[in-house]
């Protein structure tokens, strides 16, 4: 069954007008002996041409008083309420993604190669759609791995940091395909106590221009980023650029020991103006190499909703400028924010680029859990160019497919070569990938005219010894480069056949919740791989294989399904 229908199906909005009707339009006097207002450095397109043409970069200082109605006016804001979703703006959302990973054969395929990915934005985006805005998503926004890596799972820990991965796996027969099982693979990468975090340097690029004014865009960023920033240590420093139809520093490399500048820095950002995304992304890195930190955390975060529409938007000469400054040590994060025109393309593969992670801000409880309860994983980097490598035996296994990680997938050859880049893995960072499998002599694939598998009553017959490779069931290669490092580093672990769970039912609960996790994922995105079960199963799935829920992510998921099942329903009777 298929929950995704439409995705231009009706608005839910719920209208409280006799709230609205009772709210206070007046705000505080600001007081008369204000502190002097910041300077702004702006660089026009024209000057950032001439740095990089002839080096001859003048900087105008300007004071956001003397700003009026330019594109990058920095003014002080007023004071903000916390946002209220009303309304969804004209969409001009922009998604694009590969139909699902296909079904392999392991005879002729057996090896599956491909890149990690830490990425959240996706989960927190579907949400932002199901739950505030009552539709279905479009299937393009939902990428089954970033659903399933959203959640934290009880993984064991690696035992000292000279190994900076465990990986556990666990098999079970799928909940939604008949003779299929399901192998999955999880990394807990290692975790260090706070005071061993080395100093960072980041570099805060702000989109101020003016598809950035509404309350679920700059006002909220703003909040996020003095959130972080009680977090951050005086070892730490923070720059501050804008961007809009200018580009400016609003303030260069500051330690942490000048709070106060840095909260009057952040709060005087404005939104106005067109977005000229790239003009900012030239000066952040200019700042971040000022402040650079030798053997530290050296970042730009961008935070917009990735709506650039004026200067130069190709997103490939883009990548070149992220890929080089990559190479110099400085990763690049994107945060997203806002409906509408959320440009989720662009701001997935700018952070793909830059050895960083996606992720999408819809509320300060979301901004919480990216900036303060996982800073460390956004930030810190253990682990580069992490790639997984999985060789199913054909002994064992006929048929395999990937859920998910479609836009990450790797060639064969490049596992072993470490001048292909992959993902990067943040301190204490988890990664689950699964796949579904189907045993020799019960795959779905036709039938090969020459090398036929034997049937499932051919095997029976078979009786393996116990010492060779015939009772493992696939061969898994994890490759990694330790931070800071040249070579690459790998580690090993076999899946046997003895460790089949054939009941779904009595797999652990992380094990559960990361499959039903996936086939929500799969559903949304059209469920072209499910072949049984229903929404209400998958429900009682989720609820079922909850476990320890802290901070109550799993229990929200249940809702989500919950409110998905009901709008799918609804379509349906239209």
């Amino acid at each position: 069954m298929s929950i995704y229908k439409s995705c231009a199906s009706p608005v839910l909005v719920l209208l409280m007008g006799g709230l609205i009707a009772c709210q206070s339009s007046t705000e505080t006097d600001r007081k008369a002996n204000t502190a002097e207002p910041i300077p702004v450095v702006l660089a026009s397109e024209q000057e950032l041409e001439e740095v990089m043409v002839t080096g001859a970069k003048q900087e105008i200082v300007m004071h956001p008083r003397a700003l009026g109605k330019v594109k990058a006016d920095m003014m002080v804001s007023r004071p903000f309420p916390e946002p209220h979703y009303l309304s969804v703006e004209e969409d001009r959302e922009n998604y694009r993604g590969p139909d699902d990973n296909p079904i392999r054969s392991v005879l002729e395929q057996p090896m599956s190669t491909f890149s990690i990915d830490v990425d959240t934005a996706a989960y927190a985006n579907v949400r932002r759609m199901i739950l505030r805005e009552g539709r279905l998503p479009p299937k393009e926004a939902v990428r089954v791995e970033e659903m399933v890596n959203y959640f934290q799972y009880n993984y064991p820990k690696p035992k000292s940091p000279k190994q900076a991965f465990a990986i556990d796996t666990e098999l079970s027969t799928s909940p939604w395909n008949d003779n299929k099982y399901l192998m999955r693979i999880g990394l807990q990468g290692y975790e260090e106590n706070l005071d061993q975090r080395p100093a960072s340097n980041l570099v805060f690029l702000v989109d101020v221009s003016g598809s950035m004014q509404s309350q679920d865009k700059l006002p909220l960023l703003k909040r996020s980023l003095l959130m972080l920033l009680d977090k951050l240590e005086e070892r730490d420093s923070v720059s501050l650029v804008v961007y809009a139809g200018a580009a400016g520093v609003v303030l260069p490399p500051t330690k942490i020991s000048e709070k106060l500048k840095i909260r009057e820095a952040i709060d005087a950002l404005e939104a106005g103006g067109s977005t000229h995304g790239s003009a900012g992304i030239k000066l952040a890195y200019e700042q971040a190499q000022k402040g650079f930190i030798k053997e530290g955390i050296n970042r730009v975060i961008i935070a917009s909703d990735g709506d650039m529409n004026v200067g130069i938007t190709d997103i490939e000469q883009l990548k070149s400028l992220i890929e080089r400054k990559r190479e110099s040590g400085i990763a690049l994060t994107t945060l997203g924010f806002g409906t509408g025109n959320y440009n989720d393309a662009l701001m997935e593969e700018l952070a793909n680029v830059g050895n960083g992670n996606s992720a999408y801000i819809d509320s300060m409880k979301e901004a919480y859990k990216v900036l303060v309860q996982q800073m460390n994983a956004t930030l810190h980097t253990i682990a580069s160019d992490v790639k997984i490598q999985v060789e199913f035996n054909p002994d064992q296994v006929s048929e395999y497919r990937l859920v998910g990680y479609e836009n990450r997938m790797l060639n064969r050859e490049d596992f072993n070569n470490d001048k292909v880049d992959a993902g990067d893995i943040g301190m204490g960072h988890q990664v689950t990938a699964i796949y579904e499998i189907s045993l020799k002599g019960q795959g779905s694939l036709p039938e090969r005219r020459y090398g036929k598998q034997a049937t499932v009553h051919e095997l029976s017959k078979k009786k393996p010894s116990v010492n060779d490779k015939n009772r493992e069931l696939a061969y898994i290669k994890l490759r990694y480069k330790p931070a800071h490092g040249e070579a690459s580093r790998l580690i090993e672990k076999i899946v046997h056949t003895d460790t089949l769970n054939t009941d779904f039912n009595k797999a652990s609960n992380e094990h559960r919740f990361a499959t039903s996790v996936a086939e929500f994922a799969q559903r949304l995105r059209g469920g072209q791989r499910i072949s049984k079960g229903s929404m209400q199963e998958l429900i009682e799935q989720l609820r079922n294989s909850r476990g320890e829920d802290r901070f109550s992510y799993r229990g929200e998921l249940v809702n989500i399904a919950e409110l998905a099942a009901s709008i799918d329903q609804q379509i349906a009777l239209q």
